[in-house]
Formats: structure tokens, sequence, C-alpha cells
């Protein structure tokens, strides 16, 4: 590892007054994957010459829910507190489900939830519950806060939106609908210290038989994780049974574009695609009732 400065400001200010004025300056919260990088000097970005520490901005921190307005989360807020939290259990099912598989305890013990969202892996685990539930990212810079649909923070594998100076402050979640049922689960060899193969996150909503609102987001089938869309479609106004489940999972399969590696090939996962969409949707419809 080659040498850093580092530095451990208290405020967002502060924060962000140090990214803007140290070249080639990057955060750092729970450090699993930028430290890593760092040693084997794999970056995606420039070696950074200055690690701005946001442990002690407890502006970043926490969860909060509102009745009305929803969920917010600090990013950095642990993944573990995400995934035990009651709040996020009752109201946030799927999004416990994701932060509760991210690599082991001891990753999930270290790791936050802004870190999984900003690392923007294909294949994060928190990334297609945050889709299912509308999530917007508040990004804050020099020129102050700006919001910004989560479907539209990504660029790239490892890219996304935010600028050299700006910080992922938190993100928002709105309150599911009445009769919403939502799940997430990843395919991987291993159950714990392993990358998805494919991950699947879908919430519906009911009104009596009839789908009103659909959500399905795929991680690790394109270069980043993606709404299915074209399956969306061919659930909403629809009846909620095997067979639209079926049409829907055939949509989505039709719809990703993912590689061949040395986890899977290009085949396999949109097979697995295919038959977890169609499982969970089922499983998301019990849920909802």
């Amino acid at each position: 590892m080659r040498p850093f400065e580092y530095v451990a400001p208290t405020t967002i200010d502060e924060t962000i007054a140090l990214l803007k004025g140290r070249e080639a300056a990057r955060p750092i919260a729970g450090g699993t994957d930028i430290v890593v990088q760092m040693k084997e000097s794999r970056t995606k970005f420039p070696y950074p010459q200055t690690v701005v520490s946001l442990n002690r901005v407890t502006e970043l921190q926490g969860i909060d829910f509102d009745a009305s307005s929803g969920l917010r989360l600090g990013a950095t807020t642990g993944l573990t507190e995400v995934a035990g939290s009651a709040v996020v259990r009752e109201h946030y099912a799927a999004l416990a489900e994701g932060a509760g598989v991210v690599g082991s305890l001891q990753t999930m013990n270290m790791g936050t939830i802004g870190g999984n969202v900003c690392n923007a892996a294909p294949s994060a685990d928190t990334v297609p519950p945050l889709l299912i539930y509308d999530a917007e990212a508040v990004v804050v810079g020099p020129k102050g806060r700006r919001t910004v649909a989560l479907d539209g923070f990504f660029k790239g594998p490892g890219q996304t939106v935010l600028g050299p100076d700006e910080l992922l402050a938190e993100l928002r979640l709105p309150v599911p609908a009445a009769n919403t049922g939502a799940v997430y689960v990843r395919h991987t060899p291993r159950k714990q210290m392993d990358i998805a193969v494919v991950g699947v996150g879908v919430a519906l909503t009911l009104e009596g038989g009839t789908i009103t609102r659909a959500r399905v987001a795929l991680g690790a089938v394109a270069p980043t994780a993606i709404r299915a869309k074209a399956a969306e479609a061919v659930l909403e106004g629809q009846p909620a049974t095997d067979e639209t489940f079926a049409r829907a999972a055939e949509a989505a399969a039709a719809e990703c574009s993912p590689i061949s590696d040395v986890r899977g090939s290009a085949e396999f996962r949109r097979h697995l695609v295919k038959v977890w969409v169609g499982r969970l949707l089922a499983q998301a419809a019990e849920r909802a009732k």
C-alpha cells in the first residue's frame, strides 16, 4: 500500500471542503472495498493521496422512519443495522434481505449501505431492493444538495453520477402502498462470502387480485443493476396469476444483458433470471396478501 494522508472531519461541510481542496481525495466509511483495492493497487480511480474518513460525521448516520414521508437511511449506516432494523424488516423486507447477505458477518459489521451503493458493483445486494422501493439518493457537494433517483445514479461498473467533490449523504424511500409485498433473493454457489451470480428483487401491490404496481430489479446481469421495465409493464393491470408471472419472467430474461465469466455463462444467468423472477413474483403476491 502506498503512502496517503488520513483526515477525519466531523461535519458534512468540512468533508466537502476536504474533498474539494485535496487532489485525489476519496471518502471512506467501512472500507471493505476501497482498502482491499488500495492494498492491491487496483482502484477504479486515481490512487488516493488523501483518505477522508466519514466515521465521525454523525449527519451521515442513522435510520429514521415516518409514516408519511417514508424511510431515511444515512449513508454510513451499517449493513448489520439495516438488516436488523425492526422498521426496515416491517416495511422494507426485501431491503433487509439484501443487506443481510452482503459478504460475511464481519463485512456486514464494517460495511455501510452508502458504500454498497457507491461502489457501483453490478452485483451489489442492496441495490435491487432499493430500486424496487423507488429509492432516491441525496447528494451533497459544493453547490448544495440534489436528489437523484437511484434508477439514474449508476453510469457503469464502479461509476456513479457523483462528482469528485460530492458525497452520498442519505437514501430516501417512500412508504410502500398498502397490500405491497416484496422479496429479494440472490443465487450464489456459497451461502456467504460470495458474489451474486444473479440477484432479483420484486415488489407487487395488489388491489383485489389485480396488480396495480410492479417493480422488478436485477443484479449481476448488466453493467449496472437495472429495473426490468418490460417485465413491469407485463405485470401492471393484470391478474396476479402464475400465467402472468411466467410472462413477466420471460420478459425479464429477454431484457437483461449478462456476460459469461468464471461464475456463470450468460445463458445460465438468463435462465436464473427467468426462474427466480417467476418464483419471487408468486412470493411477493403472497406477502402482499
